[in-house]
């Protein structure tokens, strides 16, 4: 080997990791010397492949897990600290990675497939509200979550737009206003996370309920995923309005019609996702 080869950099590993189990597509952050913080690489990554997942009918639901002691720590502060060497002081860079930070949130609640949270450690800041944007999440008993960004000046302002979708207001303000991470059974109680289970089988628990819901029919679930997160930001009885148009469209759609026969028939259905 000559000396050229001998200090040669050695190929640095890829930041996400894909693999398929069955429909299941898990996506891993792997930077876990940085606790999977969420630089502008990562965030654009993720992006791409849900975006791909998106139109990739062989995939069914998406599980989003990480590598090493920490599930994420937010965002890359090393990386935002240095453009404030920049003639704006990095206010150019800061606000574009808080719109694709917060696109890259938006594409997982529009993604027309469930997607569930595999959370093995700790999950801060922007990593706490990537657990949030999933439809849902499994959490290890070692998990813990926290907005600590006011301990540093920097309020959890775009975490924020995530948790309080997901866990009622006064608890969400303590999370915020504190800095205090919680545990993870702490989590299920405020409705943060769906289940708590035994450290080191929190992957399989999530791939394990991606794929019940992997089992229905995939218009169906599109249908409803998305209803449920417009609905949501409805008056009550714009709501009631909404939902109606759309299980009057679900009633009309083939996997509906096979759905209710099947069940009066007392068989399983066979889905055709139409």
């Amino acid at each position: 080997m000559s000396a050229q080869a001998a200090r040669a950099p050695s190929p640095q590993p890829p930041i996400l990791l894909r693999e398929m189990a069955g429909p299941i597509a898990v996506l891993t952050l792997n930077r876990p010397a940085a606790r999977n913080s969420l630089s502008a690489a990562m965030i654009a990554t993720l992006h791409a492949e849900l975006n791909e997942i998106r139109d990739d009918k062989s995939v069914r639901g998406l599980v989003i897990a990480a590598n090493g002691p920490a599930f994420s720590a937010g965002h890359d502060m090393k990386e935002l600290t240095a453009h404030r060497t920049d003639p704006d002081r990095g206010r150019a860079f800061f606000a574009e990675m808080m719109n694709a930070c917060s696109a890259m949130m938006q594409a997982i609640v529009h993604l027309p497939k469930p997607v569930v949270a595999a959370v093995q450690g700790i999950a801060t800041a922007a990593g706490c509200q990537l657990v949030a944007s999933c439809d849902l999440a499994i959490a290890s008993e070692a998990a813990k979550f926290a907005t600590p960004g006011v301990d540093i000046g920097l309020f959890c302002s775009t975490p924020m737009v995530a948790l309080s979708r997901n866990v009622p207001r006064k608890q969400a303000m303590e999370m915020l206003l504190t800095g205090e991470p919680v545990t993870a059974d702490r989590a299920r109680e405020i409705g943060l996370v769906n289940r708590v289970v035994p450290a080191g089988t929190e992957r399989d628990a999530a791939i394990a309920l991606a794929q019940q819901v992997a089992s229905k029919s995939a218009y169906t679930v599109k249908l409803g995923k998305e209803a449920f997160y417009r609905q949501a930001e409805m008056s009550l009885a714009d709501a009631y309005r909404y939902a109606a148009e759309v299980m009057t469209e679900n009633m009309m759609a083939r996997d509906a019609e096979e759905g209710i026969k099947a069940f009066i028939e007392k068989r399983e259905p066979t889905w055709r996702d139409e």
